[in-house]
């Protein structure tokens, strides 16, 4: 009788187990999400969506060495200083240590900035995302030109 017991928990666990994980996005999944939604917002320049994504102390660094605050970085979009007309990214990388994400990419973009006229970037990115109230946050972003 002991044996069938601990037959049946033990194919009730591979069945169940399994299914349970693959419901649930995976932590480095979660990140990847958040990433393609600020680029999004990046590209829509959705002020709301920005601020939610971005976390209060969030670290912009541009590859000219300028660095922004959270509300300098969503002004800076919304007013159309900055526009993003489209982002692609590739090579991306993403490593979750606890409720920490580091993701790397390099990012090319058309860009359209005000007084700049039309252009392009090609730019290797690192972010650093963390996870606060189950909501994964941008907390620093440096970027450097790629040769």
């Amino acid at each position: 009788m002991k044996l069938n017991k601990a037959v049946s928990l033990l194919a009730v666990y591979t069945i169940v187990v399994p299914c349970l994980s693959a419901a649930q996005p995976s932590r480095v999944q979660e990140v990847e999400q958040a990433v393609q939604a600020l680029t999004r917002a990046m590209i829509d320049a959705d002020g709301p969506m920005l601020r939610k994504l971005t976390n209060k102390a969030l670290s912009y660094g541009h590859s000219s060495g300028k660095i922004e605050t959270q509300s300098e970085f969503v002004e800076t979009l919304i007013t159309g200083m900055s526009v993003f007309e489209d982002i692609q990214l590739e090579s991306q990388t993403v490593e979750v240590v606890d409720d920490t994400a580091i993701v790397r990419h390099v990012l090319s973009a058309k860009t359209n900035d005000k007084g700049k006229g039309p252009g392009t970037v090609k730019l290797g990115i690192l972010l650093v995302w963390v996870k606060q109230e189950m909501q994964w946050t941008l907390l620093a972003r440096q970027a450097v030109k790629v040769l």
